[in-house]
């Protein structure tokens, strides 16, 4: 199999790429970050020739389209996307910058735009392929610090769900997957409980799963997915009480 894997560097897609290459699969690993990208291909260590370096900011759309048709020459084909790349950048109503917005949905929702459009072409045209993109649970609803964030992963929940008509429709199939917390380089900036923290490894083991499955959202863990869309059902006034107090917001 051939992945594109975007934020690849680090976290998620990270270990991602480690764990496909090891199983002899393909990765062609891409994020602003060359020398992390680096430090991800050394870390898999016997299979690191399985891991092809591909530098790319995603929120840039001439840069994506150069990335891709960069991989294509040489692969000719991708199997799968796992659209991971994304920025996490706590803000709270007393410190709101509108910059911060924008770069948040420059990067989390633009930069996965970019992606989708140079890639679903050819996988219409081959009336195969698979599209993966990386939301979050914090995409359910509005969360302490998360206004930027949030809303972005909110977005990509709706953007994908949208998708995945047409994605069916051409032969193609398209997943979003919502992790909970992760232990990350991301995560590690928070100074809030974090509820049934995932290690990186167990987080990769179930995307995986979930990428082999025929299910359309990949949520883990379920617990704590469960937790918080039932949250969501409930009227304003409790959700705002319990979520309040729950996080000390």
């Amino acid at each position: 199999m051939h992945y594109w894997i975007t934020g690849a560097s680090s976290g998620i897609g990270a270990q991602l790429s480690i764990d496909l290459a090891k199983q002899g699969h393909k990765v062609f690993a891409s994020a602003r970050s060359e020398e992390g990208l680096d430090k991800t291909k050394a870390l898999a260590g016997s299979h690191q020739d399985n891991i092809d370096i591909f530098p790319l900011d995603v929120s840039s759309y001439e840069q994506t389209l150069i990335v891709y048709k960069a991989i294509i020459d040489k692969y000719e084909h991708i199997d799968c996307a796992i659209l991971n790349a994304g920025i996490y950048l706590p803000m709270d109503l007393e410190n709101f910058q509108a910059s911060i917005v924008k770069k948040t949905l420059d990067v989390n929702v633009l930069g996965i735009a970019n992606c989708v459009e140079a890639i679903s072409g050819d996988m219409i045209k081959r009336q195969a392929g698979h599209i993966a993109i990386v939301s979050s649970v914090a995409g359910y609803g509005g969360l302490p610090s998360s206004s930027a964030y949030g809303a972005s992963k909110a977005g990509l929940i709706n953007f994908a769900e949208s998708l995945r008509f047409d994605a069916q429709r051409n032969g193609m199939k398209l997943q979003v997957i919502c992790p909970g917390f992760v232990k990350t380089p991301a995560t590690d900036k928070n100074d809030f409980p974090m509820p049934f923290l995932v290690p990186i490894e167990k987080a990769s083991e179930r995307i995986q799963k979930g990428l082999n499955s025929n299910k359309f959202e990949i949520s883990f863990p379920t617990r704590f997915s469960l937790i918080l869309k039932f949250l969501n059902m409930l009227p304003y006034s409790l959700y705002f009480k319990l979520v309040g107090k729950t996080t000390k917001a």
